[in-house]
């Protein structure tokens, strides 16, 4: 057996899909099924039933998840301590960001802290959130900002930071670029760039709840993965698309971001941003920029 093995099997009991279990761990469908094939192979016994419409535990797979679960909470435990030891003596922190905040705040950030302890190295990992988290866990990063997930891993602790103020990325060369602010209202009939829910639930959500509360329909037009190509494809004039607003620090020439007009929106709390690390690990390097950061977290809150 092996510690993915047992990964991929935990997902597939607890989602009872392959394709969201296979997305909550970062890897395709077919590779997860051989995981689970294999470590069936391995056991001499089936624990999951599948076919092209249901997908379901089979008695034994049920008797023995409690005890796999309880196993790799032993192994995630002993990779914590592991990960504590070493960090006590290191001086480099290791830190992931999703785009947004690698733009916005990191950079003003880490000037801060280069001054105050220039005894730290920080190394830096731009990624969405649904891969941050998983780095954090297995100890490959000491801290992340990341949009605090719906359903949050009780290893993790989310501290709040503020929330990234949506605005309108459109041509220069549109209507719109030229008004200080638009409402909702105004891109009622306009093409949006909007990106993959699956990967981008908060950023996907907001355009879609500020259209709701307006009463009216986000017409999608394209899905994109990244906000470097959203912010690129509505450069190249097939489109608009909500973004945080620290997303026109992105090098895209041709483009104007545009303040939305709105009025006690939900939708507007789209955007938060929390500074994520392990419970009960010690960190001197991960706690010192977090110290250098609520010590200037008004500036970032007024830029952001």
């Amino acid at each position: 057996m092996e510690i993915i093995q047992l990964r991929c099997f935990v997902a597939v009991a607890e989602k009872l899909h392959f394709g969201r279990a296979a997305q909550s761990l970062d890897m395709l469908p077919a590779s997860l099924g051989r995981y689970i094939g294999n470590l069936e192979d391995s056991l001499g016994v089936r624990l999951i039933n599948r076919t092209t419409r249901h997908v379901a535990l089979t008695a034994v797979g049920a008797e023995l998840l409690d005890d796999i679960k309880d196993l790799l909470n032993r192994v995630e435990n002993i990779e914590g301590k592991a990960h504590n030891f070493d960090r006590l003596d290191s001086l480099t922190l290791r830190v992931g960001s999703i785009d947004s905040a690698a733009a916005g705040l990191l950079p003003p950030l880490l000037n801060f802290f280069k001054t105050e302890r220039p005894d730290i190295e920080v190394t830096l990992f731009e990624q969405k959130t649904i891969r941050l988290l998983p780095r954090l866990l297995s100890g490959r990063l000491d801290l992340a900002f990341v949009r605090p997930p719906d359903v949050r891993p009780d290893r993790i602790v989310f501290r709040p930071l503020l929330n990234e103020t949506p605005v309108v990325a459109v041509p220069t060369s549109h209507p719109l670029a030229d008004r200080s602010s638009v409402k909702i209202e105004d891109l009622a009939e306009e093409p949006l760039i909007v990106p993959d829910r699956g990967s981008r639930p908060h950023s996907h959500d907001l355009t879609i709840q500020l259209f709701a509360e307006a009463g009216l329909t986000a017409k999608i037009a394209q899905i994109a993965e990244e906000k470097q190509t959203i912010v690129n494809i509505v450069s190249a004039g097939l489109g608009l698309a909500i973004v945080p607003r620290w997303a026109s620090r992105f090098a895209v020439g041709n483009v104007k971001f545009v303040p939305i007009e709105t009025h006690s929106s939900q939708a507007m709390t789209k955007l938060s941003l929390a500074a994520a690390w392990v419970r009960d690990v010690r960190d001197p390097a991960r706690d010192a920029l977090l110290d250098c950061l609520i010590r200037h977290l008004e500036d970032f809150q007024s830029s952001a």
